[in-house]
């Protein structure tokens, strides 16, 4: 999981890396998710063509979609060319949430993870070719990061997006690489797709995933995989830490408390 904030943070999110290439935008439901999810990415309100580009629609269909989506209030205009949620998806969005048991029931576990490793804790799923924070439980330590529940996260650069890498065919990865890349965050990055192969390897044999400075400078983070009701990984739970607040032993000393957490969430995603 991230952990400071970044400068990629502070930009469109890319819900489906797919760069604006219009052959891999699907049909007309596609378009429309797509859309919705780019224009209230975090950093909104975005503007048509970045809005556009994320999604990997054309500027003009882009343009009739989204004043739809505004029509009909899941989107809201705010008058400069910009986009954001609308007062219908910020209902639905509260509809979802509020009172769920599954909600309620995967947040008192990451609660109780958190306290018993003492620091923050996450739970992201897979969302296109990204992962997104769905709840954050921050740490007692008064150093904390800046990772907020919405973020897009990288998947070959974080614990949570190794996870969700893990639960790929090699087919399935060697496509997503090709879409999206494996760029450089820091200096740890894994950037090469042989070398991704053997960490994910590690990663399916141990049973978690570590992202050790991959994403920032300054946060190392342990994930355990997160499972569908079919069995499928879609996500994943992680402890982050700051690098000069907890040893790298120390945050191996929690990988069972982590698969633990994580296998306790099985199913309650779908």
């Amino acid at each position: 999981m991230a952990g400071i904030e970044t400068s990629e943070d502070s930009q469109l999110a890319q819900p489906g890396g797919r760069g604006g290439r219009s052959s891999l935008a699907g049909n007309a439901t596609d378009k429309a998710l797509n859309l919705l999810e780019a224009a209230v990415a975090p950093g909104y309100p975005h503007r048509l063509g970045d809005v556009a580009a994320a999604a990997g629609v054309p500027k003009a269909s882009a343009h009739r979609i989204l004043n739809n989506l505004v029509a009909t209030s899941f989107l809201a205009a705010d008058g400069t060319g910009g986009y954001g949620p609308g007062p219908r998806l910020r209902a639905l969005a509260a509809r979802v949430t509020q009172g769920c048991e599954e909600d309620q029931i995967m947040r008192a576990e990451l609660e109780v993870l958190s306290r018993r490793v003492g620091n923050t804790v996450h739970l992201g799923v897979r969302t296109g070719d990204a992962a997104t924070c769905l709840i954050k439980v921050a740490g007692p330590k008064p150093v904390q990061t800046a990772s907020r529940v919405g973020m897009h996260l990288p998947l070959h650069a974080t614990a949570i997006g190794k996870c969700v890498l893990s639960g790929l065919t090699d087919e399935e990865l060697t496509a997503l690489v090709g879409r999206v890349g494996l760029a450089a965050r820091t200096e740890h990055t894994i950037t090469d797709l042989d070398a991704l192969r053997t960490e994910l390897e590690r990663v399916r044999a141990q049973g978690f995933a570590l992202d050790e400075e991959e994403n920032e400078i300054g946060v190392r983070c342990l994930g355990a995989p997160v499972r569908d009701a079919k069995g499928a990984v879609i996500g994943g739970v992680s402890v982050s830490a700051i690098t000069y607040l907890d040893s790298r032993e120390a945050l191996l000393e929690w990988a069972e408390q982590v698969r633990t957490a994580a296998d306790a969430l099985h199913g309650l995603l779908g």
